[in-house]
């Protein structure tokens, strides 16, 4: 990893932190904060996968995922920007489901790390069981809209602290000859 990476993903990081505690403290306009960070970062993401294709992958073997990736990841941007007015059961279950798969998505990773040999696989695995953790506790507690809302940010500051450390670990270059 690049020292500007690091330093872009310590930033990251700690915007992720602050904007969970941020929503716990303001408890009345949490709900309206869950959404718009989720819409915004779907989009954000969609539009940089988007740029990455026009700009790069078009030209690479495979390169179609790519923008596949980036219009799946920007309409569930929109679809996510037009959640504010619906009940609020179906953003719910949305957290729900995005926290499941990426929990399943990181203990699978940890799993291919830990049989290539990879020392980090720990980290990814705890990081796969917590946002698993927070599925569960998003679906038991997914009628009391507050104490939802209140589970996501505390999976956002966990996500941030996460990212944070990964930003510090040390990376191991390989060498093809």
């Amino acid at each position: 990893m690049t020292k500007i990476k690091r330093i872009t993903e310590i930033i990251i990081g700690l915007i992720m932190v602050a904007y969970g505690m941020i929503m716990i403290s303001f408890q009345d306009d949490a709900y309206r904060a869950a959404v718009s960070l989720l819409s915004l970062t779907f989009a954000f993401m969609g539009l940089k996968y988007l740029f990455y294709y026009f700009t790069m992958a078009r030209f690479m073997v495979n390169g179609r995922m790519i923008l596949y990736k980036g219009v799946i990841l920007f309409d569930f941007g929109l679809v996510s920007a037009s959640l504010i007015d619906m009940p609020k059961i179906y953003l719910l279950t949305y957290l729900v489901s995005i926290h499941a798969l990426t929990g399943a998505v990181d203990i699978l990773r940890a799993m291919e790390a830990r049989r290539f040999g990879a020392r980090s696989w720990k980290l990814k695995f705890s990081h796969g069981i917590g946002n698993l953790i927070l599925a569960a506790c998003c679906l038991i507690f997914i009628k009391k809209i507050n104490i939802a809302v209140n589970i996501f940010a505390i999976g956002l500051i966990y996500s941030g602290i996460i990212r944070i450390i990964t930003a510090f670990r040390k990376t191991s270059l390989i060498y093809i000859r």
